[in-house]
């Protein structure tokens, strides 16, 4: 295994940062009072100030823009929509870009490689039709229009899909959706048009063929934003999270993705990458967090001593150092696994990220504020922010203990095949009984 990244990504990975720190962050500060003083003010919705658009276009004029889409079926676009090379990224290649994504709240949306549109692209990239393509996927890659994703239901236990209340119902030629759904990220920015909704079409069908995916305009009869909610205190504008309630919302057959019955298969081929790209971007998080940590704790005298010499704080920066190290090669290592055998011979090593790495960075964060003192948990800093997004991302895309879950089911599936097959039954000669292969093939999903 070679973790340097390519050419290509190395050099863009350095015009992102460069691009993020000449000009980024210098309007970055501005940006977001002006959102938050809007929302204070009972605005509806906080569109980003011009500026926004402005960085957007500069950052598409040095082809920094859709950098997300995957190598191979992602071409075609990115020569189109203004990406650098023309071609897409491999996962590996794209981690490494990312991570400097992830050092700004509104670098991934400068670029248009922000969560959930990069995912929903991939989406359609993948399963929709021409048609679908055509009215959805091009406006997005065009950054004309925003997404979201309308799965998470406030009524149930959402960690488990299964239990989804939300229906998609077949009807002649349409599909009739109900339900409601919460955590719908991207549903308060103002260009969000299109949400791609999950919910349960066939009662009778195996557990992972029940479900449907659908492509919903927001502005379907029977669509509703009900409210915008907080993460820990913190509305992440622009784009902000949504309860969104369905009532009778009747759409063509046509906008279901792929067939009916096929969410479960999508979400599969949706997910893998999409949490390396969370995880990249929390590791630049967690880099910001530190850099901030190191400048507050030797600029800054208590007792007559710089605060990193105080308590221990030197060693707790230096671990946090390795942390982030350490977090960084665990995901290239996933996304490596990814390009070489895709996310089925990947399922433990995705899981595992998705759980160490949020953890990590909520450590790293929270040493930074503790350093910078009542500060630190203020909006004069953006720690407060960053640890509620970090802290969100423990429970957003499957909270740790589903992926814990996986980890342990890869990790002890060896081990129980020996006990399986010493076990015999009567009316059996094999030494595994048909329920004992049933419940192997169910553990393999």
């Amino acid at each position: 295994m070679d973790f340097a990244p390519s050419p290509r990504a190395a050099d863009l990975a350095e015009r992102v940062r460069t691009f993020v720190d000449t000009e980024i962050e210098p309007v970055e500060p501005e940006v977001l009072r002006d959102i938050a003083a809007r929302r204070a003010r009972g605005e509806d919705s906080w569109p980003p100030a011009p500026v926004v658009g402005e960085l957007q276009g500069r950052a598409r004029a040095q082809g920094l823009w859709n950098l997300f889409l995957p190598a191979g079926h992602g071409d075609g676009y990115a020569a189109r929509f203004g990406t650098d090379g023309g071609a897409g990224l491999t996962n590996t290649d794209y981690a490494t870009v990312a991570e400097q994504m992830g050092r700004s709240p509104l670098a991934p949306l400068v670029f248009n490689c922000n969560a959930p549109d990069t995912g929903n692209m991939e989406v359609l990239l993948k399963y929709g039709s021409a048609e679908q393509q055509q009215q959805w996927l091009e406006p997005l890659l065009d950054g004309r229009i925003r997404s979201t994703f309308l799965m998470t239901e406030p009524d149930v236990a959402s960690s488990d899909a299964t239990n989804m209340q939300a229906t998609a119902v077949l009807d002649g030629d349409e599909v009739v959706l109900d339900g409601r759904k919460w955590w719908s990220t991207g549903a308060g920015h103002p260009d969000c048009r299109v949400g791609v909704f999950m919910g349960l079409t066939d009662r009778g069908a195996h557990r992972h063929r029940q479900h449907s995916m659908v492509l919903v305009p927001l502005d379907a009869p029977g669509v509703r934003i009900e409210r915008m909610l907080t993460a820990l205190g913190q509305y992440d504008e622009p784009l902000g999270h949504g309860e969104v309630s369905l009532d009778a919302v009747r759409l063509p057959t046509s906008s279901i993705l792929a067939g009916p019955g096929r969410a479960f298969e999508i979400a599969q081929g949706r997910l893998g990458p999409g949490r390396v790209h969370h995880c990249m971007r929390l590791i630049g998080l967690a880099e910001k967090a530190l850099e901030l940590a190191c400048e507050r704790s030797t600029s800054r005298v208590a007792f007559g001593k710089p605060i990193a010499n105080l308590g221990g704080n030197r060693e707790r920066l230096a671990r946090a150092r390795i942390a982030i190290n350490q977090a960084r090669l665990h995901v290239l290592h996933a996304a490596w696994k990814l390009d070489t055998v895709g996310i089925a011979g990947a399922q433990s090593e995705v899981s595992e990220i998705k759980a160490a790495v949020p953890q990590m960075a909520c450590d790293v964060i929270d040493l930074a504020i503790q350093l910078h003192g009542g500060g630190g948990v203020s909006e004069d800093f953006p720690l407060a922010a960053a640890y509620a997004g970090a802290r969100s991302l423990r429970l957003a895309d499957g909270p740790d203990e589903v992926h814990l879950g996986v980890v342990a089911r890869h990790l002890l599936r060896p081990y129980a095949a020996p006990a399986t097959a010493s076990v015999t039954t009567p009316g059996t000669t094999s030494g595994t009984t048909s329920g004992t292969r049933a419940a192997e093939r169910e553990a393999s999903r």
